[in-house]
Protein backbone atom coordinates (compact mmCIF):
# COMPACT_ATOMS: atom_id res chain seq x y z
CA UNK A 1 0.00 0.00 0.00
CA UNK A 2 1.02 3.79 -1.29
CA UNK A 3 2.42 5.84 1.87
CA UNK A 4 2.12 8.89 0.00
CA UNK A 5 -1.03 10.31 0.84
CA UNK A 6 -3.47 12.57 -0.59
CA UNK A 7 -5.84 15.42 0.87
CA UNK A 8 -8.91 15.11 -0.37
CA UNK A 9 -11.26 17.06 2.28
CA UNK A 10 -10.14 19.64 4.46
CA UNK A 11 -11.84 20.75 7.64
CA UNK A 12 -13.60 23.82 6.11
CA UNK A 13 -14.85 21.39 3.04
CA UNK A 14 -16.04 18.82 5.40
CA UNK A 15 -18.25 21.43 7.36
CA UNK A 16 -19.36 22.82 3.80
CA UNK A 17 -20.01 19.37 2.37
CA UNK A 18 -21.90 18.48 6.13
CA UNK A 19 -24.19 21.02 5.78
CA UNK A 20 -24.60 21.11 1.97
CA UNK A 21 -26.05 17.03 2.92
CA UNK A 22 -28.09 18.38 5.89
CA UNK A 23 -29.71 20.40 3.33
CA UNK A 24 -30.60 18.09 0.74
CA UNK A 25 -31.83 15.80 3.34
CA UNK A 26 -34.42 18.60 4.57
CA UNK A 27 -35.13 19.16 1.04
CA UNK A 28 -35.61 15.22 0.33
CA UNK A 29 -37.97 15.69 3.44
CA UNK A 30 -39.83 19.14 3.44
CA UNK A 31 -42.95 17.71 4.58
CA UNK A 32 -41.58 15.01 7.64
CA UNK A 33 -42.43 16.46 11.33
CA UNK A 34 -39.18 13.42 12.07
CA UNK A 35 -36.33 11.87 10.45
CA UNK A 36 -34.37 10.00 12.27
CA UNK A 37 -30.54 9.31 11.92
CA UNK A 38 -28.41 6.21 12.10
CA UNK A 39 -25.24 6.47 12.21
CA UNK A 40 -23.20 3.37 11.77
CA UNK A 41 -20.29 3.69 14.80
CA UNK A 42 -18.11 4.81 15.02
CA UNK A 43 -16.94 7.36 12.68
CA UNK A 44 -20.90 7.51 11.31
CA UNK A 45 -22.20 7.89 14.06
CA UNK A 46 -20.09 11.39 14.80
CA UNK A 47 -20.56 12.41 11.01
CA UNK A 48 -24.71 11.44 12.43
CA UNK A 49 -24.33 13.79 15.37
CA UNK A 50 -22.81 16.07 13.57
CA UNK A 51 -25.89 16.02 10.76
CA UNK A 52 -28.25 16.15 13.30
CA UNK A 53 -26.74 18.92 15.05
CA UNK A 54 -26.88 21.07 12.03
CA UNK A 55 -30.46 19.85 11.05
CA UNK A 56 -31.69 20.98 14.29
CA UNK A 57 -30.76 24.56 13.78
CA UNK A 58 -32.02 24.66 10.46
CA UNK A 59 -35.04 23.17 10.86
CA UNK A 60 -36.54 24.10 14.51
CA UNK A 61 -40.43 22.26 13.26
CA UNK A 62 -38.56 18.62 12.96
CA UNK A 63 -37.28 16.67 15.41
CA UNK A 64 -34.05 14.77 14.74
CA UNK A 65 -33.74 11.34 16.31
CA UNK A 66 -30.29 9.77 16.46
CA UNK A 67 -29.77 5.89 16.48
CA UNK A 68 -26.38 4.52 17.17
CA UNK A 69 -25.84 0.75 15.39
CA UNK A 70 -22.72 -0.94 16.32
CA UNK A 71 -21.92 -3.64 13.70
CA UNK A 72 -19.78 -6.47 13.77
CA UNK A 73 -17.96 -5.66 10.09
CA UNK A 74 -15.42 -8.97 10.71
CA UNK A 75 -18.46 -11.63 10.98
CA UNK A 76 -19.91 -13.60 8.60
CA UNK A 77 -23.83 -13.06 9.98
CA UNK A 78 -25.26 -9.96 10.99
CA UNK A 79 -24.77 -9.17 14.45
CA UNK A 80 -25.68 -5.57 15.31
CA UNK A 81 -26.62 -3.56 18.12
CA UNK A 82 -28.42 -0.65 18.85
CA UNK A 83 -28.97 2.03 21.82
CA UNK A 84 -32.54 2.94 21.50
CA UNK A 85 -35.09 0.53 20.24
CA UNK A 86 -35.25 0.06 16.45
CA UNK A 87 -38.99 0.94 16.38
CA UNK A 88 -38.57 4.36 17.32
CA UNK A 89 -38.07 4.47 13.37
CA UNK A 90 -41.71 2.78 12.47
CA UNK A 91 -43.39 4.71 9.93
CA UNK A 92 -40.38 7.20 9.80
CA UNK A 93 -37.71 8.66 7.48
CA UNK A 94 -34.86 7.09 8.43
CA UNK A 95 -31.27 8.03 7.12
CA UNK A 96 -28.00 5.58 7.71
CA UNK A 97 -25.01 7.67 7.93
CA UNK A 98 -21.15 6.50 7.50
CA UNK A 99 -18.09 7.90 6.45
CA UNK A 100 -16.93 6.06 3.78
CA UNK A 101 -19.41 4.27 1.45
CA UNK A 102 -16.83 1.26 -0.09
CA UNK A 103 -18.33 -1.93 -1.20
CA UNK A 104 -21.91 -1.52 0.64
CA UNK A 105 -21.38 -4.39 3.10
CA UNK A 106 -21.68 -2.25 6.00
CA UNK A 107 -24.64 -0.28 5.21
CA UNK A 108 -26.36 -3.44 3.98
CA UNK A 109 -25.72 -5.22 7.90
CA UNK A 110 -27.14 -1.84 8.85
CA UNK A 111 -30.09 -1.93 6.79
CA UNK A 112 -30.69 -5.51 8.12
CA UNK A 113 -30.94 -4.31 11.57
CA UNK A 114 -34.71 -2.53 10.09
CA UNK A 115 -35.84 -5.23 8.23
CA UNK A 116 -39.00 -5.84 10.09
CA UNK A 117 -39.86 -2.18 10.95
CA UNK A 118 -42.22 -0.68 8.69
CA UNK A 119 -40.21 2.36 7.41
CA UNK A 120 -41.66 5.55 5.12
CA UNK A 121 -38.45 6.06 3.60
CA UNK A 122 -34.68 4.87 3.82
CA UNK A 123 -31.77 6.80 2.58
CA UNK A 124 -27.72 6.83 2.88
CA UNK A 125 -25.57 9.73 3.75
CA UNK A 126 -22.17 9.00 3.54
CA UNK A 127 -18.98 11.81 3.33
CA UNK A 128 -16.77 10.16 0.79
CA UNK A 129 -18.31 7.26 -1.51
CA UNK A 130 -15.53 5.26 -3.28
CA UNK A 131 -18.07 3.84 -5.81
CA UNK A 132 -16.57 0.16 -5.42
CA UNK A 133 -19.85 -0.87 -4.48
CA UNK A 134 -20.30 -4.89 -4.12
CA UNK A 135 -23.88 -4.68 -2.59
CA UNK A 136 -26.81 -2.92 -4.23
CA UNK A 137 -26.30 0.12 -1.91
CA UNK A 138 -26.05 3.90 -3.48
CA UNK A 139 -25.55 7.09 -1.59
CA UNK A 140 -28.57 9.18 -1.32
CA UNK A 141 -26.81 12.07 -0.01
CA UNK A 142 -22.73 12.84 -0.15
CA UNK A 143 -19.95 14.66 0.36
CA UNK A 144 -17.83 13.78 -2.75
CA UNK A 145 -17.80 10.69 -5.03
CA UNK A 146 -14.07 9.32 -5.92
CA UNK A 147 -13.23 6.87 -8.25
CA UNK A 148 -10.38 5.21 -6.56
CA UNK A 149 -8.49 1.61 -7.49
CA UNK A 150 -9.20 -0.94 -5.13
CA UNK A 151 -5.73 -0.57 -3.60
CA UNK A 152 -6.53 2.51 -2.35
CA UNK A 153 -7.60 3.40 0.90
CA UNK A 154 -9.56 6.60 2.49
CA UNK A 155 -9.29 7.51 5.91
CA UNK A 156 -11.36 9.87 7.12
CA UNK A 157 -10.15 11.87 11.02
CA UNK A 158 -13.09 13.30 12.85
CA UNK A 159 -12.07 15.64 15.96
CA UNK A 160 -14.01 13.77 18.28
CA UNK A 161 -12.60 10.74 17.84
CA UNK A 162 -8.86 11.25 16.63
CA UNK A 163 -7.68 14.44 18.34
CA UNK A 164 -6.69 16.35 15.15
CA UNK A 165 -8.17 18.32 12.91
CA UNK A 166 -10.84 17.44 10.44
CA UNK A 167 -9.77 15.53 7.82
CA UNK A 168 -9.96 12.76 4.66
CA UNK A 169 -7.50 11.03 2.49
CA UNK A 170 -6.73 8.91 0.11
CA UNK A 171 -3.86 6.37 0.45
Amino acid sequence: MSTKKTLILNKEQIHQKSRRIAYQILEDNFEEKEIVLVGIADRGYVFAQRLQKILQELATDKSIALIKVTIQKNKRNLEADTDLPVEIAKDKVVIIVDDVLNSGRTFTYALGVFMDVPLKKLRTAVLVDRSHHLFPIFSDFYGVKLSTILKEHVEVCLEELDNDEDAAWVR
